[in-house]
């Protein structure tokens, strides 16, 4: 799974400035830093077919994600970097970019879903799935920097390299460690995102209004 944005340089190229060449092996090394969670969710942008097309860049405002349950088929989970646009306000001290989870998930229900992202004061916030229909996804994926739950897995593979994935139909960079499994269940599921999409989500019971208080 590679975009321009997150593809590797070619650091062995001797045109490229020392300097240049350092934050290459620095990024790749931060990237197999991140460990496989023992928790899943969801992940970053795919097309339906699950080949990153485009990287949208992050507005750097997290927001959060629970579920009393979600079950998914076909699990993948590695390491990748996020970015803001140049001069983001939201940046701080990051430079624009922060250090994620990714998570793919190929088919998904989630159970009593709530996303909650704090605007200064009030929340906004959507609830759906809550009214005996969960919510449905398919190539659903989430950027994370926090997932936790209690997770089970069937057929679950650790440690290997993230470019070689199959079961979500999604790929990371070359070196980059990973886990993916047939199967993931999480029961009080919750996440704090960065960015999460999908090929098709369906979402019942749908509610969003304002609070003074998120999920």
């Amino acid at each position: 799974m590679a975009t321009s944005e997150d593809a590797a340089p070619t650091p062995e190229s001797t045109d490229a400035p020392a300097e240049s060449r350092g934050r290459v092996r620095l990024r790749r090394t931060a990237l197999m830093a991140v460990p496989a969670a023992v928790v899943g969710a969801v992940l970053m942008t795919l097309t339906a077919q699950g080949v990153l097309a485009a990287q949208f860049a992050i507005s750097g405002m997290p927001f959060t994600v629970t579920a009393d349950s979600l079950e998914g088929v076909g699990f993948e989970q590695f390491g990748s970097l996020d970015h803001m646009i140049e001069g983001s306000p939201n940046e701080g001290d990051t430079g624009g970019q922060v250090l994620v989870i990714v998570s793919a998930i190929k088919q998904a229900e989630l159970t009593k879903l709530c996303q909650s992202v704090d605007l200064g004061g009030i929340n906004l916030l959507i609830k759906a799935g809550d009214a005996g229909t969960p919510v449905t996804a398919t190539d659903l994926t989430t950027d994370s920097d926090l997932v936790s739950g209690d997770a089970s897995f069937k057929n679950i593979e650790i440690g290997g390299d993230a470019s070689t994935y199959t079961k979500a139909g999604v790929q990371g960079l070359p070196g980059v460690f990973g886990q993916q499994a047939d199967t993931v269940t999480i029961r009080n599921l919750r996440q704090h995102n960065y960015a999460t999409t999908a090929a098709a989500f369906k979402l019942p019971h749908l509610r969003l209004s304002f609070s003074s208080e998120g999920c």
